[in-house]
């Protein structure tokens, strides 16, 4: 018989939050991990993205906050989940106001991107739970808006990804600053050697819960790869994106700047895409993000930092445009489908260049991806051809001419400046039929304001 989550030990206020969003079975992950959460042990999960890992560690994190509530201090939370996207960190902000909403529980989310005040703001009123990036962690306690001496609980999110963006030297400064006496969760898809000696400086005889073995990927996804040029991978993807089964996909690149060329590629075949990377800003990653989850737009292209923390229920293929430099990075791109007991389909484009890649991406996964014939890659429709003008050069700008008017001579070069100065209109008119005034001395004169050096 299936577990559900009212065995496992949760306050009632968060069993009655759970069945209101449909929620009765938990996933392995919750299922082996919230018991020894509860217990107050530290945990070391291993799972991969989309096994439900966020509820593994919100769900008792509630519980204890609601059991043996504290008054709120103003800058010092008893809770810091730290993660390493902007997405995820407001993704993980939004279960605990879900899972949450029937305790008193305060949470914040700071990330970077977006002003600092009203976070401020929030942290001078007080959280139980703050969510957070590493950078903008930073910054706010280097200025005093932050302290982590009452933390209790520590949460260390997707370590892996951590180490792959850079992040590892801000985490072991911001663990440095925490109370020694406290619950140390962390969690990661796969271990390389330097998330395992990170473990081991911050658990302290940890409870182990490993879902799959490392590096595996998801069995429902259907995967294949398709060889093909660099220069037509535009073109096989708008081929692709033909079929109307493809309903909601999720497009990756290995760069900010190919992620907006894509972009920009499909448009023209009127096919509804958006970009998310770093370069965009927060508002427009939102923005991207919304489309995408409501289903204005069919087509979102990532980059790998960008993605992480993409919960899109619903998206039926993942389609690898370049293929990953680091191979895990391959699992966590693909796991984006195949959600909540949903079947994807994940394909991969790759050129002659790009083998090598493919070849350590099946030595990590232990598993040959197969390979599906490129469809033939007929006259994709030109777009639109923009309506001609006699004055646009070759680039599609305008020719700039220059504006003569009959009568007029054309004004002396900028090394004579006495004349071109003596063409310009005064700005005191003489008076007519007489000769113009002189103007005061210069000792009279009001000095000009200096620009501040």
């Amino acid at each position: 018989m299936a577990a559900t989550f009212s065995k496992l030990g949760l306050a009632e206020p968060i069993l009655r939050a759970l069945r209101k969003q449909g929620y009765e079975h938990p996933t392995p992950i919750q299922e082996q991990a919230i018991p020894l959460l509860l217990e107050g042990r530290d945990l070391l999960g291993i799972a991969q993205t989309g096994t439900g890992k966020t509820a593994a560690f919100a769900l008792p994190i509630l519980d204890f906050l609601s059991e043996d509530p504290q008054p709120r201090v103003p800058k010092r939370p008893s809770v810091l989940v730290l993660t390493p996207t902007r997405e995820l960190a407001a993704q993980i902000g939004e279960s605990f106001e879900i899972y949450g909403a029937n305790v008193d529980v305060e949470h914040t989310v700071v990330f970077g991107g977006v002003g600092q005040t009203p976070q401020v703001r929030a942290m001078r009123k007080g959280v139980d739970v703050l969510v957070a990036t590493p950078g903008r962690l930073g910054d706010l306690m280097q200025q005093g808006h932050i302290d982590l001496r009452d933390i209790e609980v520590f949460v260390l999110d997707e370590a892996d990804r951590m180490l792959d963006m850079g992040f590892i030297h801000e985490v072991r400064k911001i663990t440095a600053k925490l109370p020694r006496d406290r619950q140390t969760l962390l969690f990661s898809a796969t271990m390389p050697n330097e998330i395992a000696k990170l473990a081991q400086s911050i658990l302290r005889d940890p409870a182990r819960v490993e879902v799959t073995p490392p590096a595996t990927t998801v069995e429902r996804i259907e995967q294949s790869v398709m060889y093909v040029e660099k220069k037509e991978k535009p073109v096989l993807l708008a081929e692709l994106l033909r079929d109307p089964s493809i309903e909601r996909v999720l497009v990756f690149t290995r760069t900010k700047y190919g992620a907006d060329k894509v972009v920009k590629f499909l448009r023209r075949y009127d096919i509804p895409a958006e970009a998310i990377h770093g370069n965009k800003s927060q508002n427009a990653r939102e923005r991207a993000l919304e489309g995408f989850r409501s289903g204005r737009v069919r087509v979102l292209i990532a980059t790998d930092i960008a993605a992480r923390g993409i919960d899109v229920p619903g998206i039926t293929h993942v389609i690898n445009f370049d293929l990953p430099n680091i191979p895990a990075s391959y699992v966590h791109r693909i796991g984006r489908t195949a959600r909540a007991g949903r079947d994807g389909t994940a394909i991969a484009f790759c050129a002659s260049d790009e083998r090598p890649l493919l070849r350590d991406i099946e030595k990590d996964i232990r598993q040959k991806v197969p390979v599906v014939k490129a469809p033939e890659l007929g006259p994709v429709p030109p777009p639109p051809r923009r309506p001609a003008q006699s004055d646009r050069s070759k680039y599609g700008k305008p020719k700039k001419r220059g504006a003569k008017k009959a009568g007029r001579k054309k004004p002396a070069s900028s090394g004579n400046r006495r004349s071109n100065d003596a063409r310009k209109p005064s700005k005191s008119k003489p008076k007519a039929g007489g000769p113009r005034k002189a103007g005061p001395s210069r000792g009279n004169r009001k000095p000009k304001r200096r620009r501040p050096s």
